[in-house]
C-alpha cells in the first residue's frame, strides 16, 4: 500500500500502528496523521532508536498492511 492510500486510511490504520508501536500514545498518532516521516519520527523518539531503524519498522508495517 502508497502511502497517499495509508493516509486516507489513516482513521482505519491507527489501530495496527497502535498494535504495533504500544509506546505511541493517541496524540502521536494524531500528529503523525498518516504521515510516513512523522511515523519514523515519532518511533525513533519512543522508542529511542535509530532513524535506519524506525524506518526499518515502518518499512516491515507497510509490507504487513498490503
Amino acid at each position: 500500500m502508497n502511502w497517499d492510500r495509508i493516509e486516507g486510511n489513516w482513521k482505519q490504520l491507527k489501530g495496527q500502528v497502535k498494535e504495533g508501536w504500544g509506546k505511541l500514545t493517541d496524540d502521536d498518532i494524531a500528529v503523525v496523521n498518516g504521515k510516513r516521516d512523522q511515523l519514523v519520527g515519532k518511533i525513533q523518539e519512543r522508542y529511542g532508536c535509530a532513524k535506519d531503524e524506525a524506518d526499518r519498522q515502518v518499512k516491515a508495517w507497510e509490507d504487513r498492511v498490503r
